[in-house]
């Protein structure tokens, strides 16, 4: 697998190109500071690593591990490659460098990781990945989390999904997996589909949209004299 990644990871660099240099002259241009911004995380086996992304915030600022959907830290140009995912692409430079595969488990900031070292443990035997059944499950996850305590809704309610299904990818993972997330990686990202994940088996589907329930209807009382 390391071959197919070292292979897709330089071919997706070459055709995005353009795409990475617009981005950069945009950031530049927007505000000032770095283009990229290294993101501490647990990789194989815990060992720490900076994960590569497009900076989005202001230089300098502070806070939260979690951003929001209206976070305030972000700049103009952030703010949209939050939305799109874009700020992603850079990670395509840790997979050439043997730290993240382009699937496997989200790698996770290590003040997470330490309290759960144990929990961890499975997924840290495989190396993290830019898309992964978590990833998908949760790709909108700043829409969801509680604006008013983030990282304690975070810890009490989506990691340990994330751990149970990060957890079976480490052991059931396959090449026909990898190459079913990756499909709809592509679908979630190109066509904007939401994807559900099936926690007992890992199985991947279009996330349905709730039907709204219709309004009860009402007597209307005659306008007509009596």
């Amino acid at each position: 697998m390391r071959t197919l990644d070292v292979a897709l990871a330089a071919t997706f660099l070459l055709l995005l190109v353009p795409v990475v240099l617009v981005i950069a002259i945009a950031i530049k241009i927007d505000s000032r500071g770095p283009i990229f911004f290294r993101s501490r995380r647990a990789g194989l086996r815990g060992i720490e690593f900076g994960m590569l992304k497009f900076r989005k915030m202001h230089d300098g600022a502070v806070g939260s591990n979690l951003t929001a959907v209206d976070d305030v830290r972000f700049t103009r140009i952030g703010r949209r490659l939050a939305r799109t995912k874009l700020d992603e692409i850079p990670q395509l430079f840790n997979v050439l460098k043997g730290e993240m595969s382009l699937v496997g488990p989200r790698p996770e900031d290590p003040s997470f990781v330490a309290p759960r070292r144990s929990e961890f443990d499975p997924i840290l035997s495989v190396l993290p990945g830019i898309t992964g059944l978590s990833q998908l499950a949760f790709a909108r996850e700043p829409e969801i989390l509680d604006p008013d305590d983030r990282e304690g809704d975070y810890e009490r309610r989506i990691l340990p999904q994330k751990l149970r299904m990060d957890k079976l990818y480490a052991e059931r993972r396959s090449f026909g997996m990898d190459l079913k997330i990756l499909v709809w990686t592509v679908q979630s990202i190109v066509f904007g589909r939401s994807v559900a994940v099936d926690r007992s088996s890992g199985r991947l589907t279009i996330r349905r949209r709730p039907k709204p329930v219709p309004a009860p209807a009402t007597e209307h009382a005659s306008s007509q004299p009596a």
